[in-house]
């Protein structure tokens, strides 16, 4: 069997736009209705989801390994899913009330062309919910892991075909092809699994790669895509924001949530490198793989590095321990929400210094070494440079013993009555005054 090399089946027939400001109003209106459907989805299900997590003591407990003080609910990936897939069946129905005429002019056609992805995130939720409830080896998630990309590969015709000249590579036998393609994607969706450790990280993570992915597939023209990823960043914003501010309303997204969004990601890989297609906003001499690789940088720079460490120390690369980066930043004292920002901003940093090489005229290998070295540095070294100040009386980890306490945000007037106006759902009406009763008080003898 051979996979040929498709021109971007998702993207409109070599109609591509040379701006954003180019796209009519039927292309803006097909990609804003999924996110906005997927937005208000997630938040009219999501106490709905809560309450039956606590009624069935669906949550996850605390242990020495973990984080959390109290047991948490642990089916968030089912709000987000529910969103998702409520965003993609809007925007379809509404591709499909445009007409025949109008999909040949936007180039959308999206339900047959969606339907891999979907059986694959359906698979992965079912298979994380189990893994949430019950426990998985990883021998048995590895399989399905595979048996899940392979669908996706053979199912849509698409994979890692091309390195789009890096390294002198262009077409890429299937023989290889498949097998990069499921190493790559077994590794991604694992790499987005491992680096849910604190609140928010794995969901700003996702938003801002899903947000990332969805800038490139639009300046493409691969609306298809596009939507899909906005619709993700959509759905994981409401839950976001409760992960991270609220208490009583915080559900953790488990691992249902992470292999839903791993297996997206990789689908988002996949399709860039079938056919990075022409792209108006970048040089001609942009790299595909660099991209991918930086848009993923900080969970998958941290993952190789525990991975690497554990298998280097006669351990199984599957122990859990606490020699991750987001617990290198909690070991010093700082709090969950800036922990999550601070490896957010490193991933966009690395972004921002692979598009600059880009811009600079960079050759396609060297814009790969440049974003290979700089997650280097800002991940593993960052990490060393944390785990070292920690053990050290140093002027600067004093500082960062000084500072620590500050990113505690919060007992701050601001945190405290975001996090009542969220968790009030959950209080009846006595309980939400008493609430309210007692926040004033607490601020007016400030």
């Amino acid at each position: 069997m051979h996979i040929k090399k498709k021109k971007c089946i998702f993207a409109r027939k070599r109609t591509f736009k040379s701006s954003l400001f180019d796209m009519n109003i039927y292309d803006w209106v097909v990609i804003i209705l999924p996110v906005l459907v997927s937005l208000f989805a997630v938040r009219w299900i999501y106490f709905k989801i809560l309450k039956i997590a606590k009624v069935k003591n669906l949550v996850d407990n605390p242990d020495a390994r973990k984080l959390q003080k109290t047991p948490v609910p642990v089916v968030g990936g089912l709000a987000i899913f529910f969103g998702l897939i409520l965003g993609l069946l809007a925007g379809i129905a509404m591709t499909g009330l445009l007409g025949a005429e109008v999909q040949q002019l936007t180039g959308i056609t999206p339900a047959p062309r969606l339907l891999p992805i979907v059986l694959a995130m359906s698979i992965m939720l079912y298979v994380g919910c189990m893994d949430d409830i019950m426990g998985l080896s990883p021998k048995a998630r590895f399989a399905i892991e595979i048996l899940v990309i392979l669908g996706m590969i053979f199912s849509s015709g698409i994979c890692v075909v091309s390195l789009h000249g890096l390294w002198g590579i262009t077409d890429i036998p299937w023989t290889v092809s498949v097998p990069l393609t499921i190493f790559a994607g077994v590794g991604i969706i694992n790499a987005v699994n491992m680096v849910d450790g604190v609140n928010g990280l794995s969901s700003g993570l996702c938003i801002t790669c899903s947000m990332l992915f969805g800038l490139y597939f639009l300046s493409i023209g691969d609306y298809v895509n596009a939507v899909l990823a906005f619709s993700m960043a959509a759905s994981l914003f409401h839950f976001f924001v409760h992960n991270v501010f609220g208490e009583q309303s915080r559900m953790f997204i488990g691992d249902a949530g992470t292999m839903v969004m791993g297996v997206l990601m990789t689908w988002f890989v996949m399709c860039t490198m079938h056919d990075a297609g022409q792209n108006y906003s970048l040089p001609h001499n942009y790299c595909p793989t660099a991209m991918v690789v930086a848009i993923l940088s900080v969970p998958v720079a941290d993952t190789l590095r525990v991975m690497t460490m554990r298998v280097l120390h006669g351990k199984s690369p599957f122990s859990p321990d606490k020699t991750h980066l987001h617990h290198a930043f909690v070991g010093i004292g700082v709090s969950h929400s800036i922990t999550a920002l601070s490896e957010i901003l490193i991933n966009v940093a690395v972004v921002g210094i692979w598009y600059l090489s880009v811009r600079l005229g960079a050759p396609l290998h060297c814009q790969l070494y440049t974003v290979v070295l700089v997650a280097a540095i800002f991940v593993w070294g960052t990490y060393a440079f944390l785990v070292y100040e920690q053990h050290s009386n140093s002027s600067i980890a004093q500082w960062l013993r000084h500072f620590s306490p500050k990113t505690h945000l919060g007992k701050t007037e601001w945190w405290q009555r975001l996090t009542y106006r969220l968790d009030a759902p959950e209080f009846d009406e006595h309980e939400r005054k008493n609430l309210r009763e007692r926040l004033e008080r607490k601020f007016m003898n400030r």
